[in-house]
C-alpha cells in the first residue's frame, strides 16, 4: 500500500510539473488561434462580398476578463438588398475566442499617431472602427460587393482592433480594415530596441 501512494504521489508531481512547463505553450496557443480566428473571418467574408456581390457585416464584442470569463466573439451577418427598404441582417455565423483572450487594450501599447498600426486612432480604443467619420469608435465593418468597407451610412469604415491577453502586454495583435479598398493587415506587438512597436505579420 505505502508504495502504490508514493507511485501516485510520483506520478501527481510529474504531471504538475508537466502542466506548469506546457502552460506558456497553451497560452501562446490561445493567442495565436484567436488571432488566426479574426483574421481569417475577416478576410474570408470580404472575399464572400466581392465573389456573391452580397454585403456581409462584422460585429465584434469584447468579452470580459471575469471571473467568469466571457470569450469575444464575432457575429456575422448577411444584409440582403431590396427596395424601397432593405430587409432586417440575418445572422449567419457566430465565433468565440479562447476565454482568456479580449478585445482590449492594455498599458504599453504605442498611442502617436506615427505608431499606431496603419495610423489608426490612439492605441487606447479595443474596437475603433470608422476613422475620421461622425460616429467613431464603432465595432463593426460591413464589407460590400465591391470589397469596401462601409458603415451603415455608406462611409468609408477604416479602423483597427486589438486582441490581448490582459496580464502579457507582448501576447498582443492588432488588424487594420482600411475602408475604401477593404485591405486587412495583421500587426504583432514587439519590443524593437527598447520600444514598443507594431510589427506587421
Amino acid at each position: 500500500m505505502l508504495e502504490l501512494m508514493i507511485t501516485v504521489s510520483i506520478i501527481l508531481i510529474m504531471a504538475g510539473v508537466t502542466l506548469m512547463t506546457m502552460q506558456p505553450m497553451i497560452q501562446k496557443n490561445h493567442v495565436n488561434s484567436a488571432y488566426d480566428t479574426t483574421l481569417e473571418v475577416i478576410r474570408t467574408y470580404r472575399n464572400m462580398a466581392i465573389t456573391k456581390s452580397n454585403r456581409f457585416i462584422i460585429t465584434f464584442a469584447p468579452g470580459t476578463v471575469g471571473p467568469p470569463a466571457t470569450a469575444a466573439t464575432l457575429t456575422v451577418q448577411y444584409w440582403g438588398t431590396g427596395v424601397p427598404v432593405a430587409p432586417a441582417p440575418v445572422t449567419i455565423a457566430t465565433y468565440k475566442l479562447p476565454t482568456d483572450i479580449q478585445f482590449g487594450v492594455i498599458a504599453g501599447f504605442p498611442t502617436s499617431a506615427a505608431t499606431v498600426p496603419d495610423g489608426f486612432g490612439a492605441g487606447a480604443t479595443a474596437l475603433d472602427f470608422d476613422q475620421g467619420m461622425g460616429l467613431g469608435s464603432q465595432n463593426y465593418i460591413m464589407f460590400m460587393p465591391d470589397g469596401s468597407s462601409q458603415d451603415t451610412l455608406g462611409n468609408w469604415n477604416s479602423g483597427v482592433l486589438y486582441l490581448t491577453r490582459a496580464s502579457d502586454l507582448y501576447s498582443s495583435r492588432a488588424i487594420t480594415v482600411f475602408g475604401p479598398t477593404g485591405r486587412v493587415r495583421g500587426y504583432r506587438l514587439n519590443n524593437v530596441s527598447g520600444t514598443n512597436t507594431w510589427v506587421q505579420q
